[in-house]
C-alpha cells in the first residue's frame, strides 16, 4: 500500500466580520469558531474601513451592480479584520462560513446558524474570507500592511 498522506499546507487568510456581525455582537462567536477549528489568530483589529481601502479590496467587482451598495454597507460601521493561519485555512474557513446566502447556508456554518436574510445576501452575510492564496496575500497586504 502506498501512503498518500497530504503534505501540510499552512496558509494565512483574511477574515472580516462585516458591520452586521459586529453590530449584532457576533465577533466573539465567530472568533471562537475559528479557534475551535484549530486556526491561529495572527492579527485582529477592529476598524472602520475608509472608501480607498474598500475600493482596493473589492476592485474586481467595480462596475458590477452590487459594488456601490457593498462598499457603502462595508463602510457603515466597524469591521473586525482578522488574519488566521492554519493548514488549508482558506478552504476551511470558507466551509466554516457557509454559502453566501444565509437562508440556504447549511446548519453548523456561521451563516447557516447566525445569518439572517435581509434580502441583501451578497452584502449582509456576516463574514468575508479570502477565496484563494493569491487573494489572501493581496487582501492581507491591504488590511495588515505590516505583516
Amino acid at each position: 500500500m502506498t501512503d498518500v498522506t497530504r503534505a501540510p499546507q499552512t496558509q494565512r487568510t483574511l477574515v472580516l466580520v462585516k458591520p452586521d456581525g459586529v453590530r449584532r455582537g457576533l465577533s466573539g462567536e465567530i472568533l471562537g469558531r475559528l479557534e475551535a477549528k484549530g486556526y491561529t489568530l495572527v492579527a485582529v483589529e477592529l476598524r472602520t474601513a475608509d472608501e480607498a481601502l474598500l475600493a482596493a479590496h473589492y476592485a474586481e467587482h467595480r462596475g458590477k451592480p452590487f459594488y456601490a451598495p457593498l462598499v457603502e454597507f462595508m463602510g457603515s460601521g466597524p469591521i473586525l479584520a482578522v488574519v488566521a493561519e492554519g493548514e488549508r485555512v482558506i478552504e476551511g474557513f470558507r466551509s466554516l462560513a457557509g454559502t453566501t446566502d444565509p437562508t440556504s447556508a447549511s446548519p453548523g456554518t456561521i451563516r447557516g446558524d447566525l445569518g439572517r436574510d435581509w434580502g441583501l445576501a451578497v452584502q449582509q452575510n456576516l463574514v468575508h474570507g479570502s477565496d484563494s492564496p493569491e487573494s489572501a496575500r493581496r487582501e492581507i497586504a491591504l488590511w495588515f500592511p505590516s505583516l
